[in-house]
């Protein structure tokens, strides 16, 4: 059931919340490089002062037929 789902991940409330378990639970950090660009691109978009209102990021796989 979906209330009873922390909405950043996921988990069930009953148990994330449970002081119990406070070491249960493990973590690992990953990179999505596309993001990575993207947020790059936002970032010297506005560094150079323009404006990020109304602006979509279009991502594409470089190498594509």
């Amino acid at each position: 059931m979906e209330a009873d789902q922390c909405p950043e991940c996921g988990q069930p409330w009953h148990e994330a919340t449970n002081p119990d378990h406070e070491f249960a639970y493990s973590a690992k950090l990953i990179m999505c490089h596309a993001c990575a660009t993207s947020a790059k691109t936002v970032r010297a978009h506005q560094d150079g002062r323009g404006s990020t209102d109304g602006l979509h990021v279009h991502i594409e796989k470089r190498g594509r037929g």
